[in-house]
């Protein structure tokens, strides 16, 4: 593997001084947009009709992921990697649409997704005044969160039945902040187009955050309304030069998670108890299923999308973690900590903020002692599988929707029913034999951590094997039936208790005691959510507004410079081109990642080589960004963003321009493909003028 960071020094100094005017970073509020770095730094004046109108024109996924609307016609685009699960769930044995794409050529042939919801900001209101004033000065931590989860069930409900929009009040700066989103929601999506995974996904893992890169990381959705297209007044205008080598641009998107924030205690804990445990878990499910998939066209295709996604999770945590590891980026982490205590220091008005770093810390100590028992029982990796999903839902949602909005768990309010309900009647195929396999390494791993002794892992294996446990309580379940699972939500406790269905029954065995572990840990949380809302009331009085908080999957605003950079003495181009990766797969001799589908090798003479493909950037991305539309200063669609390169992965932590880039596909190559390989001539003008017809 290439070297992940530059000499110590320089990372160093570019990190602590990472909010200089030479650095294009920031994961930007679209209310609290960055005005005076674009102005000062670029010539760009950003007006409110620009950013309320890209604002609109992007979409959330809520399998994770980002997208935009591409004509008035409701198209919308994002990754092949991101419609994955859509994909996934369409397919069968007989079509296999993840591996070999589709494509609908009108209207009619558009198949509806299984169980897609987007996403579309409409708008963002601070409430984080009424939120606070929930929590009584003298509250216990329990206290405290209650109060707190009931004020934001509270107004998130009142804004439903207000606006009929989704509602989601959103925690920002790690308890200093925080505001009501709201969404327009779709639940019609239909899928219109996807290539074959194997140029979506060129390279496989051995590519996988790396650069120069290949990929037709694409697929086409559509929105409907009442049955029909859906009419969408925001949507980006397709650029058909796309991104030039030192332009500036934007990316709209919805990044995950970054712990940019975090104090050093809570670094550490991540380095040393969270990450380790995370990684030994990811490799384990990457080997339990790359063997499995092995054994069969059919099992190959089955977990394709799991294993995909694990393999991503894993190389990215690797790269997280070592960054972790890296002297110089903790000690810049060190650093500015140091300098912010010294700002604090003999300030009675800054008391609490001081305090607050040695609560975090204690609050790390304090979670040590049951954070694996957690993750194990609440957290369901001790019994992962969708069946036990399923199962928990019911369980849960018959002891959670009788008690008032304002007490349940936060999964279970009013506001997000809708969701919820969606989520738990999808119609997604569940695979007896996958389940089995998953459930068994499970409770394998279930019995090594807590030991095979421990009264909770001998009640779930009931005196058997990981493996037959597992296979029994799979094999005798119920809950992959819909009607079964419609049937017990609606008629509540007494149904799902006198089903004895056997995965409820193993739900309820350590349901107490996951619900005991989640109250600790929220206990905590809270603790922590105060503490760091005093450091964050501090930072906003020494240096005022003009910073962005950790990413939270909500809408942000990126920008930067189309940019290649130097490595290893060698410059690395901005751009790639369609013919590198034919030069790719023949370097490579076509050996599989690098082999290339059958219509591409029959059409490549129809190709024009030098269109742009894929590109780098400097924009501050993070894993939830993938589909994000990345546009120029005219507001046009010019690529979208697919991945970082490995430099990037130190970016969950810190900010970092000299290596690190975001990785897109380029609008031209995308028309380019579409034109030449599918022949997708409807699509192609839909994306050109705007909409379908005319």
């Amino acid at each position: 593997m290439r070297e992940l960071f530059r000499g110590p020094a320089a990372l160093a100094a570019a990190l602590f001084l990472q909010s200089s005017a030479r650095s294009d970073e920031g994961m930007w509020l679209y209310t609290n947009p960055p005005r005076e770095q674009l102005r000062s730094r670029h010539g760009f004046e950003l007006t409110q009709d620009w950013l309320d109108h890209l604002m609109r024109a992007s979409v959330r996924f809520n399998s994770g992921g980002s997208g935009s609307f591409v004509s008035e016609d409701g198209l919308v685009i994002s990754n092949h990697h991101v419609g994955a699960d859509a994909l996934q769930k369409l397919s069968s044995e007989k079509s296999n649409y993840l591996r070999d794409g589709f494509h609908a050529r009108t209207t009619a042939d558009e198949i509806r997704c299984v169980d897609l919801e987007l996403n579309v900001l409409q708008s963002i209101e601070d409430v984080t005044a009424r939120v606070n004033a929930a929590v009584k000065a003298d509250a216990s931590p329990e206290e405290a969160f209650k109060a707190r989860r009931a004020a934001m069930a509270e107004i998130e409900k009142e804004s439903l039945s207000k606006t009929g929009l989704r509602s989601d009040v959103v925690t920002l700066y790690q308890g200093g902040a925080y505001h009501l989103y709201r969404f327009k929601k779709y639940t019609d999506v239909r899928l219109v187009f996807a290539p074959e995974q194997q140029v979506a996904f060129f390279g496989g893992d051995p590519d996988n955050f790396e650069y120069p890169r290949y990929d037709l990381d694409v697929c086409f959705f559509r929105v409907y309304e009442d049955g029909r297209p859906a009419r969408v007044p925001h949507w980006l205008k397709w650029s058909a030069n796309g991104a030039a080598p030192g332009e500036l641009t934007f990316v709209s998107g919805h990044p995950g998670r970054t712990s940019r924030l975090l104090t050093v205690a809570e670094l550490e804990y991540l380095r040393d108890e969270q990450f380790p445990y995370t990684l030994e878990l990811l490799k384990r499910r990457e080997v339990l299923l790359t063997a499995w998939s092995a054994r069969s066209a059919e099992n190959t295709r089955r977990a394709k999308d799991d294993l995909f996604g694990v393999q991503n999770s894993r190389k990215a945590r690797d790269g997280g973690h070592a960054g972790l590891y890296d002297p110089a980026v903790m000690g810049a982490k060190i650093a500015a900590e140091k300098a912010l205590k010294e700002k604090l220091a003999g300030r009675p008005e800054f008391a609490d903020a001081r305090a607050a770093f040695d609560t975090i810390a204690r609050v790390q100590g304090e979670v040590r002692p049951f954070a694996m028992r957690h993750r194990l029982l609440e957290g369901a990796q001790g019994l992962s599988c969708d069946s036990f999903s399923i199962a928990r839902r019911l369980l849960r949602a018959a002891d959670e929707l009788p008690k008032p909005n304002g007490e349940r768990l936060r999964e279970f309010s009013d506001a997000g029913r809708e969701s919820f309900e969606m989520s738990l009647f999808s119609e997604q195929p569940i695979h007896e034999d996958l389940e089995t396999l998953l459930l068994a390494d499970s409770l394998t791993f279930l019995a090594e951590k807590l030991g095979h002794g421990d009264a909770t892992v001998q009640a779930v294996l009931a005196g058997k094997s990981p493996r037959a446990r597992a296979s029994e309580l799979v094999r005798g379940t119920q809950v992959r039936d819909v009607a079964f699972r419609r049937r017990l939500y609606k008629e509540g406790a007494a149904a799902v208790t006198a089903s004895k269905d056997p995965m409820i029954e193993v739900a309820r065995v350590v349901d107490a005691e996951a619900r005991g572990l989640r109250r600790r840990l929220e206990a905590l949380d809270e603790t922590e959510r105060q503490a760091y809302g005093a450091i964050a009331k501090a930072r906003f009085a020494l240096e005022g507004s003009s910073s962005y908080p950790d990413a939270t999957f909500t809408l942000r605003l990126s920008y930067g410079l189309v940019k290649g950079y130097e490595e290893d003495g060698r410059t690395v181009p901005a751009q790639t081109t369609l013919s590198g990766m034919f030069d790719r797969a023949a370097g490579m001799e076509y050996r599989p990642p690098f082999d290339l589908p059958k219509r591409w090798m029959e059409r490549r003479r129809a190709i024009k080589g030098t269109v742009p493909f894929n590109f780098v950037g400097t924009h501050d991305i993070i894993g939830g960004n993938s589909g994000s539309p990345v546009v120029n200063r005219a507001g046009e669609f010019v690529g979208i963003i697919f991945d970082g390169n490995i430099h990037s992965l130190v970016l969950d932590f810190a900010f970092e321009e000299q290596k690190a880039r975001s990785l897109s596909v380029h609008s031209a190559g995308i028309l380019e493909a579409l034109r030449s390989v599918y022949r997708a001539d409807v699509l192609v003008r839909e994306l050109v003028q705007g909409r379908r017809k005319g």
